[in-house]
């Protein structure tokens, strides 16, 4: 069975879907696998590094993806790869599939079977393919040092011979999986670190991590089965800016988090809020790809609001693209051998499997996904 992974062709993209050491582990689960040139340079593997452990390098993209069972790629397949692939091969990378209507039914009328590693279901047996945990922690990690590279104070307590240098304060609005990291990083540095989060539920893990949690009365949230934040109504997300205003204005540095699954960003951080914030403070925007939390903010870009520098860069995960990668990788080669029968040595798309049911969109010339068919429905 040949597996392919496609060189990222996304403007800035350094992350790479395939590193030699998953390449060893799926050639020796029997798998044939073929790249392209330069696949890994970004993140410093050579060619020769794949050779060395059973990859071929085939310089021809077309035949590449007209030729594989199995195409394995970082980023969204572009409409026109969408002919070369054959008839029933499998494709698995993000998808986007919730802002990408054309490329899913582009997808399903191919015949292709395209799983979006980003549905897969929060559960502990997919927890090792779990792409999003894996590069939402490192933008958690980013956001801070982009946040302190920016900011004019430094981060921890110093006692000096000019006097004692009080510790930046942090406000994380956010604590799933990045805004933990966030809290954890930030910590590191010696920041005063408060957190705040729609799910009281996370408030132990906050104080684990030393950091103060923040508690704004909303009445009744909660979180998905998947361990989502659910959406609050409009009453709750004024109640929110209220409490959470006073926070801001006493913050260094904001980092905000908060993301939707499906549904654009939601905005919590306004203009009122960032009028009250300290001239010089940074606020990090972490959802600026998806719409933003925050008024103003602006992708690729820093920009200034009334003396706040407001950070909307894309891609955090992608700025430590050599760690990102090895993640990645490791939850793709992952999800293939946990599929890969090893009696008939082939990968086996099992449909009545929970994860499968999850994450596959597209499968026998439609759209089989059952979530993504009622989020369009609305």
């Amino acid at each position: 069975m040949k597996i392919a992974a496609i060189k990222e062709n996304h403007p800035g993209e350094l992350r790479v879907p395939l590193i030699p050491q998953t390449v060893d582990k799926l050639v020796k689960l029997g798998a044939k696998v073929e790249i392209e040139p330069g696949l890994g340079l970004s993140c410093r593997f050579t060619d020769d590094d794949y050779r060395k452990v059973g990859a071929q390098i085939n310089p021809a993209r077309e035949t590449l993806l007209n030729s594989a069972d199995i195409i394995l790629r970082l980023r969204k397949p572009l409409l026109e790869d969408i002919p070369l692939m054959k008839k029933d091969c499998i494709h698995i990378s993000y998808l986007d599939p919730f802002r990408e209507v054309d490329l899913v039914d582009a997808l399903a009328a191919a015949g292709i079977s395209a799983v979006s590693l980003e549905m897969l279901p929060r559960t502990t047996l997919a927890q090792k393919m779990d792409v999003l945990s894996s590069q939402a922690n490192l933008g958690g990690y980013v956001s801070v040092i982009l946040a302190a590279e920016q900011l004019d104070k430094v981060f921890p307590m110093m006692t000096t011979p000019a006097g004692t240098i009080k510790p930046a304060r942090v406000f994380i609005i956010g604590v799933g999986v990045a805004g933990l990291q966030a809290i954890a990083t930030a910590r590191r540095l010696g920041g005063r670190v408060e957190a705040f989060d729609t799910r009281p539920v996370v408030e132990e893990q906050v104080k684990s991590l030393g950091a103060k949690f923040v508690k704004i009365d909303l009445g009744e949230t909660g979180q998905t089965k998947d361990g989502y934040a659910k959406a609050l109504t409009p009453e709750q997300m004024q109640l929110q800016k209220e409490g959470m205003a006073k926070a801001c204005a006493q913050a260094d540095v904001v980092i905000t988090t908060a993301q939707l699954f499906g549904r654009p960003a939601p905005r919590i951080v306004d203009r009122a809020m960032i009028a009250q914030m300290q001239p010089g403070s940074v606020i990090v925007d972490m959802a600026v790809e998806t719409g933003g939390n925050v008024e103003g903010s602006e992708i690729d870009k820093i920009v200034e609001i009334d003396g706040v520098k407001i950070i909307g860069l894309g891609n955090l995960p992608g700025r430590v693209a050599q760690t990102a990668s090895q993640m990645y990788s490791s939850n793709l080669g992952n999800f293939v051998a946990h599929f890969w029968n090893k009696e008939s040595n082939a990968f086996c798309l099992k449909l009545d499997d929970e994860i499968v049911k999850g994450s596959l969109i597209t499968h026998g010339g439609a759209i089989v996904n059952e979530m993504y068919k009622n989020i369009m429905k609305k």
